[in-house]
């Protein structure tokens, strides 16, 4: 692995902060709602040994102190379009988790010329394939919540490298706003122009099922694949549910990564005799 370099891109108006990480094609790694690049630390090695990763942390979130805007999506999406612009990249692949993961969907959504492939994990695509209690629990996400979260690692990781760390209350709410708005981004799934994987725990916040009605909207689980994969989507879609795995400890699994790199850097099939 590479010397860790982090540095800021003054892009749309945000001073977006990202680390490189090893050689080779370059990977644009995205994490999810109230962590940071950090998070991926123990796929890192991983990852890097093909690849040249960039970790990028979103509006307000590790070192990439907010601007006033909503946390959104698809404006984080236009960051990382205009990162990829900055830095020169030749369709990178982009990998995203949960928010990160909306965020990549959306990049490819937007700016599809600027895309190698996605790799979209646990971030369901309607609001209604999550559990309604689930949904309440994501309604209370706000400021108010801030003192009783001081004790989690998330909180702690915030405060050592946030540029203004008084502003997690502040985060805590866009991120809330951001969770109550409905959505079903359905239409965007089906429509999406680069090779695609949708990749989910089996305990995951929302069910299998969602993913595998996902993975339909990509021409995917509707036919027999094939002796040579001429069933599969023709896209070039994938889908990934992952054993043993559940939404908070998904970004972290060596299985996440083996499935992102078989995905991204297929090797061609040896048939024994």
């Amino acid at each position: 692995m590479s010397d860790t370099t982090g540095q800021y891109a003054d892009v749309n108006g945000i001073n977006l902060y990202y680390e490189t990480h090893g050689t080779g094609r370059p990977l644009i790694l995205l994490h999810g709602g109230l962590g940071s690049g950090e998070m991926f630390a123990p796929i890192l090695p991983t990852l890097t040994e093909r690849h040249r990763v960039i970790l990028v942390d979103l509006q307000g979130h590790g070192r990439t102190a907010d601007i006033d805007r909503p946390i959104d999506l698809r404006l984080m999406a236009d960051d990382v379009a205009a990162l990829i612009d900055h830095l020169g990249l030749d369709r990178p692949d982009v990998v995203g988790y949960s928010m990160g993961g909306g965020v990549a969907l959306q990049v490819a959504v937007r700016h599809p010329e600027k895309v190698g492939k996605l790799v979209s994990a646990s971030a369901h695509v309607r609001t209604d394939a999550i559990p309604a209690e689930m949904r309440e629990q994501q309604g209370q996400v706000n400021a108010a919540a801030a003192e009783f979260m001081k004790d989690t690692p998330m909180y702690q990781t915030y405060e050592k490298v946030a540029p203004r760390p008084e502003d997690f209350p502040r985060l805590l709410d866009k991120v809330g706003e951001a969770m109550a708005h409905e959505f079903d981004y359905s239409e965007d799934v089906r429509g999406l122009r680069v090779p695609t994987m949708l990749v989910a725990g089996d305990a995951d916040m929302a069910p299998p099922s969602h993913y595998v009605e996902a993975f339909k909207l990509l021409d995917g689980g509707l036919r027999d694949g094939g002796w040579m994969g001429e069933g599969r989507p023709k896209g070039g879609h994938a889908l990934a549910i992952l054993p043993g795995l559940t939404h908070y400890n998904l970004f972290g699994s060596p299985l996440f990564a083996a499935v992102t790199l078989a995905f991204l850097d297929p090797e061609p099939a040896v048939w024994a005799s």
